[in-house]
């Protein structure tokens, strides 16, 4: 379990992480999600002891990291795919970590194998692809069989089947009750892995909610209707909340409104229905809702 309370970083006068509180708990996926520079970095560098907190304090399993007596075996963590050694062979790099806890060379067979780069292990790791990159990196954070496993963007440059592994494995992981904290901003892989998000705006806490809550939360169901007599069904859906836009002839979008009470005074007047339809809002569509106050390098929209 990771437990940050209170957790502040100041860099001169710019605060990167203002009073951030939170728990991830063991036995789920946490999606750790925010735009750039909303201080999920920083927040991840203090849970593993590299930035020192300026207020607050961030635990792993009751304890500071860096009083952990064997990190590797507690703490599985990927920050930066490139801090490696490049000159050194993926195997060898990966040797040199296990021997600082005395881990032996069988496991670090399993973890080449495991995740996918035994055919480069005796390779330079500094020549890999940044797939490959990551590979590594993911290996090195498995090496210790650790209960807890912290990823910043892990499937960043992997291809399909890599990022499919992924998401299985640390769901796998998740099941076995450890603790899964998760960093990514691709919403559509982040939705089908996580249990529970955390989001971060400009250093503050925004949401922190099982998934399927936060989606409902901070979207709005929108119902597609295709009917013959469209015109004569939004006259009768003349009532409070309900908000309709037409999207082509014959079709519309309705909100505010059940599909139960559409079909229910569709049959109530005679109006045929060839569709109707509810299409709820994504996780990318409540990730954009809750951070458009928060985002520090917005980009201009195209028209």
């Amino acid at each position: 379990m990771i437990v940050a309370e209170n957790l502040t970083k100041r860099y001169g006068d710019k605060t990167a992480v203002d009073g951030v509180s939170f728990t991830v708990a063991p036995g789920r996926v946490t999606g750790f999600l925010g735009p750039n520079g909303a201080g999920k970095s920083t927040t991840m560098r203090m849970i593993v002891g590299l930035d020192r907190p300026t207020a607050g304090r961030v635990t792993v399993g009751g304890q500071d990291y860096r009083r952990l007596r064997s990190p590797l075996t507690e703490v599985g963590v990927l920050l930066d795919a490139k801090a490696i050694h490049t000159g050194r062979s993926a195997r060898n790099h990966l040797r040199a970590m296990a021997a600082t806890h005395g881990i032996g060379a069988q496991r670090v067979d399993e973890v080449i194998e495991l995740t996918g780069i035994g055919a480069v292990a005796g390779k330079r790791a500094g020549g890999f692809s940044l797939g490959m990159g990551q590979r590594l990196g993911i290996a090195a954070a498995l090496l210790g069989d650790p209960h807890t496993l912290i990823l910043d963007e892990p499937v960043n440059g992997l291809d399909p089947e890599g990022v499919r592994w992924v998401r299985q494995f640390v769901r796998h992981l998740a099941g076995e009750g450890r603790t899964v904290l998760l960093s990514s901003h691709l919403m559509s892989e982040m939705s089908q892995t996580a249990d529970h998000v955390i989001v971060l705006g400009r250093g503050r806490v925004l949401a922190d909610a099982p998934l399927p809550e936060l989606v409902r939360t901070w979207t709005t169901t929108t119902l597609l209707v295709r009917s013959p007599r469209l015109s004569d069904l939004v006259t009768a859906l003349e009532i409070p909340d309900a908000t309709i836009s037409a999207v082509e002839p014959g079709a519309a979008q309705i909100t505010g409104i059940t599909p139960e009470t559409v079909g229910d005074i569709a049959a109530a007047h005679g109006i045929p229905l060839y569709e109707l339809s509810p299409r709820v809002g994504s996780l990318e569509d409540a990730y954009l809702a809750l951070t458009d106050d928060s985002v520090e390098y917005k980009t201009k929209e195209i028209a």
